[in-house]
């Protein structure tokens, strides 16, 4: 196949092209190298693909790109919960604008081939609920009261009781809860219209909170994982939020990139689907398991501090990309987490 990869210089982006390239594929990368990501080509760039430097919100600029291409990984995207409010045309430029880009030149272009978009967790907001009472539940947003109050968990909206966290599937509905999230939805939005009025088929991926190799350091933008391996590096303990028992499904890189393969290679993968490793940890289990990998006497340390937007508990169910697709993930939490900690790649077959 001859496929594109839109954002392909950066850390999910880059690998995809790695997973394109070692099964043969001719592989073009678009990316703008924005200076929070990388402000030249990087140097793990597969020497294989061929880089063009531009900007997806140039649809007349990308339609030779994508010309004669059978398939699409747009991952190109400004990502993580930002600074403040203030981040919101930057999110919206490059998220939506860019999407809408990308769309325009396909559609330019009669482009009927296979379009996977990467999408996030961050579009369900609060995760799966359950009431021992009233069963299923969707709590709302948490206040800034009760975050101060250290009120962590939702309580039933109905009765006030403790709710279990359970696995998120694609038919919980969406409800964004930051910037960031609102425009991972409009682009599934913007992506699965297109799919319908072209017949291209297209695939929404909701990543879980991926980690590895090439992750973003030292900027607002970066991965909690990122973060808490940065510190750690620096003789420092990692700071954990709130109390640390927040529940996540990491999700190493790796296996984000074979979801991408095989979702590229099967025409009938159409949707939405979540990339989950299907093992949820607590943030501080996450945090623990890095301490220990750096073989060092800093534990992590809970500040009781929060961000305003974030989730409680969001894990993910991957039953239909296993039962549609075929993909499951092969790297485990122990596994994933001593290799990101030693910046080593797995590389599995």
């Amino acid at each position: 196949m001859r496929v594109l990869v839109t954002g392909g210089a950066g850390f999910i982006g880059s690998h995809v092209v790695d997973a394109l390239v070692a099964e043969g594929h001719e592989v073009l990368v678009a990316d703008v190298l924005l200076a929070d990501a990388h402000a030249r080509p990087p140097a793990y760039l597969n020497p294989a693909a061929r880089l063009c430097e531009v900007d997806v919100r140039d649809s007349a600029g990308l339609e030779h790109l994508v010309r004669g291409c059978d398939a699409v990984a747009h991952q190109a995207a400004k990502v993580g919960l930002g600074v403040d409010f203030s981040d919101v045309t930057g999110y919206v430029a490059h998220n939506d604008l860019g999407t809408a880009g990308l769309l325009a030149a396909l559609h330019a272009t009669g482009f009927t081939g296979r379009l996977v978009v990467a999408s996030s967790m961050v579009v369900y907001g609060e995760g799966a609920y359950v009431c021992e009472v009233h069963g299923d539940q969707r709590p709302g947003p948490r206040s800034r009261r009760d975050l101060d109050d250290r009120r962590w968990d939702p309580p039933c909206p109905r009765c006030g009781r403790d709710l279990a966290a359970m696995p998120t599937t694609e038919s919980h509905p969406t409800d964004p809860n930051n910037v960031y999230a609102a425009t991972k939805l409009h682009q599934e939005h913007l992506a699965l219209i297109f799919g319908r009025e072209t017949g291209a088929s297209v695939a929404a991926l909701r990543y879980h909170n991926v980690y590895g190799p090439r992750m973003p350091r030292n900027t607002p933008y970066a991965g909690v994982a990122s973060i808490f391996r940065s510190a750690l590096e620096r003789g420092r303990p990692p700071d954990v939020f709130e109390d640390g028992r927040q529940l996540r499904d990491f999700v190493h890189v790796e296996d984000v990139a074979r979801a991408n393969l095989v979702a590229l290679s099967n025409p009938d993968a159409r949707g939405c689907f979540n990339i989950a490793s299907g093992e949820p940890r607590t943030v501080g289990a996450m945090a623990d398991a890095l301490a220990r990998t750096f073989d060092s006497a800093l534990t992590p340390r809970v500040t009781g501090d929060y961000r305003l937007g974030d989730v409680r508990h969001v894990t993910g169910s991957n039953a239909r990309a296993a039962g549609e697709l075929g993909w499951r993930p092969q790297i485990g939490f122990e596994e994933g987490m001593r290799g990101f900690a030693r910046r080593e790649l797995i590389l599995r077959p």
